[in-house]
């Protein structure tokens, strides 16, 4: 196994001292948000806390400066590229860095900058870590190629039971090598103890509710597969409900859906929130949280999330929800694009005692502390790390 070389020269002792500590490598195209970023981020705090130093390269964005915070590296590359000189050229860099910086074992988190990381860590002699995050579809010709990266780890981390058949069913990944680590949320940061009602209440204002309105928070990016048009679809049969949309990117997909609002007559009872900063008091701010994606999902952070704020959610049946929310006990779920099913579960929902919906949010929440906490996830990560450095 490759172990750091000597201090370089023109360096201070103290950079040569921590450069003798190893490193870990984690490549992903940028930190901007969402749940690839967010693992990235969590994951490098727990190697930091293993004795590690942990650097993180990526084209940069918002969570760098938390990134730092925790007194990990960031190493900024064009790493959002998917050209093939780009590809190739990140790959030296990624080999530059590896050999500055004593890395021993090189972690990817998404298929452009994982194609550059697999060369530099081969070339290098280091172990190839990947975690396989989403459903990839393969809609032209030598995309299942593209994608295959993400299965070419010495170790493959799938993100949900259902990522780990999916590895198995498209990639034919030996089994020997895959290990199931679900994603995990922060129940000090997603605490609903921590919330201030009067946060709450300025929130609802600024999401225009009107008294005796019952909120619909859909949270993650805007994406039309992420099933905003369902749940508008279901609105003009949700009398009393406000729809609110809890996600950032993608500006022309946003004037679409204000404009289907407007269609259907419900725009006065539609809100585009954005990029919420703080997402644990815009969920305590929510009667209910709709995860309606109509493709499946990986994992589905945001419906764990929701739950570590004891929220009652109904998700779409498909995917890695399937795995969190247990009918009835947790939340409940429904066929995806089904805009009446939809309808009819939310009224039965908000028809039930409010002692009720609690009780379902407070099981939820057990639930995740439980079994998808973020210091599981670590642990669990770390642990791989160690399998493969001995």
């Amino acid at each position: 196994m490759r172990r750091p070389g000597p201090p370089w020269p023109n360096i201070s002792a103290a950079e040569g001292a921590a450069i003798s500590v190893p490193a870990i490598l984690q490549v992903l195209p940028a930190l901007v948000t969402g749940g690839v970023e967010r693992g990235t981020v969590e994951i490098a705090e727990a190697i930091q806390a293993a004795g590690w130093r942990a650097i993180v390269a990526s084209a940069g964005g918002p969570m760098v400066a938390e990134l730092t915070s925790l007194g990990a590296t960031h190493v900024t590359l064009p790493l959002a590229s998917k050209s093939p000189w780009a590809l190739w050229r990140n790959a030296a860099a990624l080999g530059r860095v590896i050999a500055a910086e004593g890395v021993v074992l090189v972690h990817a988190r998404s298929r452009a900058p994982a194609w550059s990381a697999l060369w530099a860590a081969r070339r290098a002699g280091l172990p190839f870590v990947t975690t396989y995050h989403g459903a990839y579809n393969e809609g032209f010709p030598g995309k299942r190629l593209y994608n295959s990266v993400m299965a070419r780890g010495d170790r493959v981390i799938a993100v949900s039971r259902f990522i780990g058949e999916h590895l198995q069913a498209r990639h034919g990944t030996d089994p020997a090598k895959v290990r199931v680590i679900l994603r995990g949320v922060d129940p000090r940061r997603f605490d609903p103890a921590r919330i201030d009602a009067h946060a709450i209440e300025a929130l609802r204002r600024d999401w225009g509710t009107k008294a005796g309105e019952a909120v619909l928070l859909l949270p993650g990016r805007l994406s039309r597969w992420k099933g905003a048009g369902t749940l508008l679809a279901a609105l003009p049969a949700l009398p009393g409900c406000r729809v609110v949309l809890a996600g950032g990117g993608n500006p022309g997909l946003a004037d679409e859906f204000r404009a289907e609002a407007a269609q259907r007559g419900v725009a006065d009872r539609f809100h585009l929130a954005g990029h919420v900063a703080d997402l644990a008091t815009a969920l305590a701010a929510a009667d209910l949280v709709i995860h309606a994606s109509t493709e499946p999902e990986a994992f589905g952070r945001t419906v764990i999330e929701a739950q570590a704020m004891a929220r009652p959610v109904i998700a779409a049946d498909l995917g890695g929800p399937r795995e969190t929310v247990v009918e009835g006990v947790t939340g409940w779920r429904v066929p995806p694009g089904d805009p009446a099913a939809l309808v009819a579960r939310i009224t039965a929902v908000l028809a039930l005692p409010a002692s009720a919906r609690a009780g379902i949010g407070a099981a939820a929440r057990a639930a995740v502390l439980r079994d998808t906490s973020t210091a599981a996830m670590q642990a669990a990560t770390i642990a791989v790390y160690r399998e493969l450095l001995g």
